[in-house]
């Protein structure tokens, strides 16, 4: 075998080996980002979707006097394992963006730098959302259905194979289990495209003002920058997600609510004006801080131990 075919060889192999590294430390974030963020996801989730209480706080209370404390978790092993796999392609996806357009950087700029612009970080990170929109489109539409659902004897599923059964025999997987999904990829991409961006800004000017390698940055940092990215992830997308989640509660058939997500957006603005495109956001930033936070720290960390 020629010593070229041999170098392409080690390169493939590196990359494949750098690949899984980036899939299993976004795995690992996302169990975390699970654990940490579902009984702040189900309140919000309520205040977008329904009209019963008027702030999150009530909301809470209500769900823990009349359902108990596990119903914080209702609809939690969907995420659990989809958020798990969710967040590993994202991270993968990101990591897999930002080397093509490191290398196409050095072949344009002489081997010189292979530094990515910030408009560059976002497009990978829009990449990532984007091609993690085929996993959670689902996932998420099946959590908001269990989330959803009423208490005791009158709930419409009995868990998350039941839901995604019943969702897909009203008017078929496309229709009925992937509802929402172009809405979906809109926030996905506006979402990602921002949390990585800010994440890598902050991570970057860290390293630049102390003078440090990246690797050197502390797991507080890293966690704090996180926890920052997550704020921006939602303050950038959060009318996208109302949207998404009023079509993923809507009914079928004659029940059904909203023909489209252009009317969804139009019937939100018709009958809440701004204000119903921000409802639930209060809970949704303060779950962002630890969730975010978490996430990266637990996914840098891993990726760490495995280098």
């Amino acid at each position: 075998m020629a010593d070229t075919d041999i170098q392409m060889l080690e390169a493939e192999n590196a990359s494949w080996k750098q690949t899984g590294k980036d899939l299993g430390s976004g795995a690992a974030g996302g169990i975390a980002q699970v654990l940490l963020g579902q009984p702040f996801d189900i309140v919000k989730v309520r205040l977008q979707t329904t009209n019963t209480h008027p702030t999150a706080l009530a909301t809470a209370t209500s769900i823990l006097r009349n359902e108990g404390l596990p119903a914080f978790y209702k609809g939690t092993l969907t995420p659990l394992i989809g958020i798990g796999a969710c967040v590993s392609v994202q991270f993968g996806g990101f990591h897999y963006a930002r080397r093509a357009f490191e290398e196409r950087n050095l072949k344009s700029r002489q081997n010189k730098v292979a530094t990515l612009s910030y408009g560059q970080y976002y497009a990978a990170g829009a990449f990532a959302g984007i091609t993690n929109t085929v996993l959670s489109s689902p996932i998420e539409h099946v959590r908001i259905r269990l989330q959803t659902q009423p208490h005791g004897a009158a709930r419409l599923y009995s868990g998350p194979l039941d839901c995604v059964r019943k969702l897909s025999a009203h008017e078929g997987v496309l229709r009925g289990l992937y509802r929402g999904t172009a809405v979906t990829f809109l926030r996905e991409a506006q979402a990602y495209g921002v949390w990585f961006l800010t994440f890598e800004y902050l991570m970057n000017a860290d390293a630049a003002r102390n003078k440090v390698a990246r690797s050197e940055i502390s797991t507080p940092k890293i966690a704090l920058y996180g926890g920052l990215a997550g704020e921006m992830l939602w303050i950038s997308s959060y009318p996208f997600d109302v949207v998404k989640s009023k079509m993923q509660t809507d009914g079928f058939g004659a029940g059904q609510r909203y023909k489209s997500m252009r009317d969804a957006f139009a019937q939100t603005w018709a009958t809440e004006g701004m204000r119903g495109f921000w409802r639930g956001v209060g809970p949704t930033l303060v779950r962002a801080m630890p969730v975010s936070a978490g996430t990266f720290a637990v996914a840098e960390l891993t990726m760490r131990a495995m280098s």
